[in-house]
């Protein structure tokens, strides 16, 4: 009979993803070793085997779990069943407050997920494609036509340039929040989404 998990295993491990993502982010992956993530625990590094198998499962483990979480996001929006406009902004607001909720996963899951093998890294992705897909149609059904040129695809992308690399100039710490931060996105979007022509950009020669 396989023995059960310990009371408290899934906080435990919680809280070894969390530390093991500030190192991650802080310092790299490559130059983080299992011995400080232990040390930022407070286990011994025999214990912090026992939630995981090596660096690169706890790498995985952090990608998965964030990933998780936003594409939990896309069914709770999707769940209030709202009017297009509004849909499309509650999962901008939502996915902008997320990712200043988790700084530091963030940044593991852009800068990280390269040094996973393709059998754990081939999952992560398709999460991704599948995240994607969903702001596609979001964008597609406030503006249908931009769905018959190809376009829709190309703008949730071009969304996601937008908010997946503030973490890199926005400081935790400083005067504008990711509070703030993401009506500001929205708005920046709605704004420019009018502008887009519906037709098939020309190739330049």
């Amino acid at each position: 009979m396989a023995r059960g998990r310990a009371p408290g295993f899934d906080a435990s491990r919680e809280e070894i993803l969390a530390q093991a993502a500030r190192l991650f982010a802080t310092h790299g992956f490559a130059a983080t070793s299992m011995n400080q993530v232990a040390e930022a625990c407070a286990v011994s590094k025999p214990t912090l085997y026992h939630y995981v198998r090596d660096k690169h499962e706890l790498l995985a483990l952090i990608c998965q779990t964030h990933l998780q979480h936003l594409a939990d996001l896309v069914e709770e929006v999707s769940s209030r069943q709202l009017p297009p406009q509004e849909h499309l902004r509650a999962l901008i607001l939502s996915f902008v407050r997320a990712y200043g909720e988790a700084q530091f996963q963030h940044r593991v899951l852009t800068e990280d997920m390269k040094f996973l093998d393709d059998s754990r890294r081939a999952p992560l992705i398709e999460v991704e494609r599948q995240v994607l897909s969903r702001f596609a149609e979001a964008v597609a059904a406030l503006r249908p036509e931009l769905r018959d040129v190809h376009l829709h695809k190309p703008l949730a992308m071009l969304l996601f340039g937008m908010i997946n690399w503030t973490f890199t100039w926005l400081r935790p710490d400083g005067a504008l929040t990711y509070e703030a931060m993401a009506p500001m996105v929205a708005d920046l979007f709605f704004g420019g989404l009018g502008a887009v022509k519906a037709q098939q950009p020309t190739a330049v020669s």
